[in-house]
């Protein structure tokens, strides 16, 4: 084979190679309950695979997601998710549920990513004003104003965020194309990280004052998916 033909094979073998490593692995089985129960266990995709033959219904079932979340604290947003440590029969799937609830007038859902999943919204009550901007160097907005019944999608990585601009509380449900999709909320991670960054790099990136840097980094940032 020449040289040149073999640089070619090998760049698109490094390609595929990174395409197949992006996203979820393929199940090889009908299903992989997810287990704690470790003993005479598989472990596939970051969990134990329960013995098929003690699998039973209930492990592919969940019951409250017409729970109204608790929205009062200062985002005005409540987030269940609904993944494999929820469901043991989404383990393998590819797949999280999350139900969204937002407060009326300004809830917001803040600036976030998910490292390992795109997410595509639907929302069923209220009024959501909804978007996403794109990566260096462009950072274009595409944002919208959702009404029930609508459907957004957020791709695969970048920051977007939701925003209920509606006098009444409003409800979406979103999936995410991975049953771990991570989230990364920007204001939590840049100023409530752990240790602290060293204000005068938020200062010089932010554009901000270095008293005002040094106070937000003493504000309690709220994740969104806790009560």
């Amino acid at each position: 084979m020449k040289v040149s033909n073999f640089l070619v094979a090998l760049a698109v073998l490094a390609l595929a190679s990174s395409f197949a490593t992006a996203y979820d692995p393929s199940p090889l089985q009908d299903f992989c309950v997810a287990t704690n129960a470790t003993k005479s266990a598989v472990f596939v995709n970051g969990k134990f695979c329960k013995d098929p033959a003690r699998v039973t219904v209930d492990d592919f079932f969940f019951s409250g997601l017409n729970v109204v979340g608790d929205t009062s604290n200062q985002l005005g947003v409540h987030v269940n998710i609904v993944s494999a440590d929820v469901i043991p029969g989404l383990n393998t799937n590819g797949i999280t549920l999350v139900r969204i609830d937002y407060a009326a007038n300004g809830g917001l859902n803040p600036p976030h990513y998910h490292p390992r999943a795109a997410e595509i919204l639907t929302v069923l009550e209220g009024t959501v004003y909804a978007g996403f901007v794109t990566s260096n160097p462009g950072h274009r907005l595409f944002a919208k104003v959702l009404k029930p019944g609508d459907v957004f999608v957020f791709p695969f990585g970048l920051i977007h965020f939701q925003l209920n601009i509606g006098k009444t509380p409003a409800v979406a449900l979103a999936a995410l194309s991975s049953q771990n999709p991570g989230v990364n909320t920007i204001a939590n991670a840049v100023f409530g990280s752990e240790p602290p960054i060293n204000p005068d790099v938020l200062t010089k990136a932010f554009h901000l004052d270095k008293d005002l840097v040094s106070k937000l980094q003493k504000e309690h940032w709220v994740d969104p998916s806790e009560g």
